[in-house]
């Protein structure tokens, strides 16, 4: 599997909550076992405790996205850290679902996972990809959108880094925000200009008196 798709699970799991607007998907082990996606094996294993638990899991990730997104490095990486050591993955090569044109497997790195519950399984795999994502491409490439009030995480993965928010639909929204109120401004400007003019006027009126 590649480096994207491991990290999607902690950005999943992050934005299954949206603290402005108070509102939380993540209330069900339907909703648990739906943030595994393909990996429905591993979702079977969820139980009403692990919404609880992953619940947890997901504030300990949105703490390294805010960190991140405040330029704090330092923090960021021990927060990854923790969840590293925490709950822990083994690569194996392997070689499942993809076969060449000869029918021959195609080789690729797997993280396998020792779970006690199906929250350690998917906090292992999201922690590692959200690792890998950080260690190739850097801190800063890990967001939150700045679209008011949307907080939702986000893997910046543009080339000259200059991604700000977590889909096209929030950046149509700032996009639409920030046209009106530079309109907003530029009204203000003209009527201020105006009144400007006219009490300049009305002064020279009364000055020929």
């Amino acid at each position: 599997m590649e480096l994207a798709y491991y990290s999607d699970y902690a950005v999943r799991l992050v934005n299954s909550e949206d603290p402005a607007r108070g509102k939380d998907s993540l209330t069900s082990v339907e909703a648990v076992r739906d943030l595994f996606g393909v990996s429905q094996e591993a979702g079977r294993r969820a139980t009403d405790a692990d919404v609880t638990r992953f619940r947890s899991v997901r504030a300990r990730l949105r703490a390294v996205f805010e960190a991140a997104d405040k330029g704090d490095e330092a923090l960021a990486v021990n927060l990854l850290n923790s969840l590293l050591l925490e709950f822990p993955v083994s690569p194996q090569i392997s070689g499942h679902d993809f076969r060449d044109d000869d029918g021959r497997p195609l080789w690729h790195m797997h993280l396998a996972d020792h779970p006690s519950n199906a929250t350690a399984g998917y906090a292992a795999i999201a922690a590692m990809g959200l690792a890998f994502h950080l260690t190739e491409y850097g801190v800063d490439r890990l967001g939150l959108c700045e679209a008011t009030p949307c907080r939702n995480a986000y893997l910046d993965t543009s080339t000259n880094r200059s991604r700000r928010y977590c889909s096209d639909r929030c950046a149509t929204r700032a996009n639409v925000a920030a046209y009106r109120a530079r309109k907003r401004l530029e009204a203000d400007r003209s009527a201020k200009t105006g009144r400007t003019a006219d009490t300049a006027q009305r002064a020279s009126a009364n000055g020929e008196r």
